[in-house]
């Protein structure tokens, strides 16, 4: 058994900027099937139009990765007749690479390449912030300068999703990545990022100390915390 009582910060192999895209593009493509199968995007989606979310609105997708999450709520957003401003941020070239790509059919997404804790002056201001199973990837410190980034971009609000850190997860994900693939960046990223991932209290001891007190923080299947800040 793990030890799972206090949260990992060993670095995973896709925290490296200086991985070709050869190497993440295959990692990004399952990450974003994974996102779909398990309810991922929906669940943002859900999450937005509780806002609500209106005409014109500008969203972006902080740790955006491939941009599936983007992709799904363009396409929601094409359906209801909504138009809106998307915009994906990572600091990886190789995401951005992927991402661009990807989002070639979609004019109304775009994508900047910055690192969320330190280039606050390349983040621009939005009407929503989100982030899906990214803000993991960060120790207190960093998590709570983020979140202070983000609450300073929003003028309406964020929303988080990320892993709730609990052994059914940890050996699920074991599972899962050695069934579904071979590749060793996801058999060793997927646990470790179980272990990085939050408890409750950790999450509310975070927003405490980042002064944040207008929110809801609800956990959701599979093992995945949404926590839901408010700007007005």
């Amino acid at each position: 058994m793990p030890n799972l009582s206090t949260r990992a910060f060993d670095a995973e192999i896709m925290d490296d900027l200086q991985l070709p895209d050869s190497e993440i593009a295959p990692v990004l493509e399952g990450l974003g099937k994974v996102n779909s199968w398990f309810g991922g995007h929906k669940n943002m989606i859900k999450a937005l139009k509780l806002f609500p979310v209106h005409a014109g609105y500008s969203i972006s997708d902080w740790g955006c990765g491939g941009g599936d999450t983007l992709i799904a709520i363009a396409k929601w957003a094409k359906q209801q007749q909504r138009p809106l401003k998307l915009t994906g941020v990572d600091a990886a070239p190789a995401a951005i690479n992927f991402a661009r790509l990807e989002s070639k059919d979609y004019n109304n997404i775009s994508y900047i390449q910055a690192d969320v804790v330190n280039d606050t002056d390349l983040l621009g201001s939005h009407d929503i912030i989100i982030s899906s199973l990214f803000t993991h990837h960060f120790d207190d410190e960093q998590w709570i300068k983020m979140i202070g980034n983000m609450h300073t971009s929003a003028r309406k609000g964020i929303i988080i999703t990320d892993l709730h850190r609990h052994w059914v997860l940890y050996y699920a994900v074991i599972f899962i990545t050695h069934v579904l693939t071979r590749n060793k960046m996801v058999r060793y990223d997927g646990p470790l990022s179980v272990k990085r991932a939050f408890k409750k209290h950790e999450l509310l001891t975070l927003l405490k100390n980042a002064q944040i007190d207008n929110f809801n923080l609800t956990w959701k299947w599979p093992f995945r915390w949404e926590l839901v800040i408010y700007k007005s």
